[in-house]
């Protein structure tokens, strides 16, 4: 979405509970915890024991409420994992510019690659998920790619930033193999097949654990229509080799399309990092690992 400016309000404890209590009193005794840490596109309390509140960080969530509440309850019955149930929509208010969510609660912890790296079995219920995913409402998809809220992001966009990164990175990564990943993802023949759901921003964060499972997948902002293989990212973030072997094998990824989620990975990986790994240790260390992974294949 364009912006002409890096909109980035303060949000704090008082003006989400403002906002809760003006538009939703009904909620207004609900006690407000802050989630921390959070993804970094928005800022999330949990509202009592039923509820989380979701305000987007910066312009580029922006959409992210309205999005949801259109098409996570029709997706919901046709997915083998829990995602969020929206429940309202806030508008802006008390200087906060955008709408924001208020949805069910989900239980459970984030998924960790020390937990689940090695699963073969959490691989293949993941490439469950995304093979649901991608089944939904074939009869109606050609019809929505025109929607500039579904539209797809190409890999070919990030190639300035990621060959930026390469250069800036090339002391900290294997230069030459991430050139050279990038150039075969760059030449990769394009998904030539029915365009597909794809979740957007498919990794670890995204994903939450109970009992040692994968329960649960959140954060459908990137929701949209196109080429899949932006979502085999989470085959970097989260798995090892021989449970991202089991992976491929389920989702039945062909070589073109695995190329490019390499490529995914490593550009969301170099841009993550280029952004956060100087202030954020636990940022620097996911994206090592995905950068590393996404080079190994």
């Amino acid at each position: 979405m364009p912006e002409t400016a890096d909109i980035r309000p303060t949000i704090d404890a008082a003006l989400v509970r403002r906002l809760v209590d003006t538009q939703f009193p009904q909620w207004a005794g609900l006690p407000l915890r802050l989630l921390d840490p959070a993804g970094s596109d928005h800022v999330i309390y949990r509202l009592g024991e039923e509820l989380s509140v979701r305000l987007p960080r910066h312009p580029g969530a922006v959409g992210q409420a309205e999005k949801e509440r259109e098409w996570l309850p029709r997706l919901a019955p046709r997915l083998p994992l829990a995602v969020p149930v929206p429940v309202e929509v806030g508008e802006p208010g008390f200087g906060y510019p955008w709408r924001w969510a208020v949805s069910r609660w989900l239980t459970g912890e984030a998924a960790t690659v020390e937990a689940l790296a090695g699963s073969s079995e959490a691989a293949v219920e993941l490439a469950g998920f995304l093979a649901a995913l991608q089944r939904f409402m074939p009869e109606s998809v050609r019809s929505l790619k025109g929607r500039p809220e579904l539209g797809e992001q190409p890999l070919a966009g990030r190639d300035r930033a990621t060959r930026a990164a390469i250069a800036a990175l090339g002391g900290v990564f294997d230069g030459r193999a991430m050139t050279a990943l990038w150039e075969a993802a760059m030449s990769a023949p394009g998904w030539d097949r029915a365009p597909v759901w794809f979740h957007g921003d498919f990794h670890t964060g995204n994903l939450l654990t109970a009992d040692g499972r994968i329960s649960a997948v959140i954060d459908f902002g990137g929701l949209g229509i196109g080429d899949p293989a932006c979502d085999l990212t989470i085959a970097f973030t989260l798995m090892s080799a021989g449970s991202r072997a089991a992976f491929r094998a389920a989702l039945g990824v062909d070589e073109a399309t695995w190329t490019r989620g390499r490529g995914w990975a490593l550009a969301t990986g170099l841009n993550a990092y280029t952004a956060y790994a100087a202030v954020d240790p636990r940022v620097a260390a996911q994206t090592t690992r995905q950068i590393t992974e996404a080079l190994a294949g």
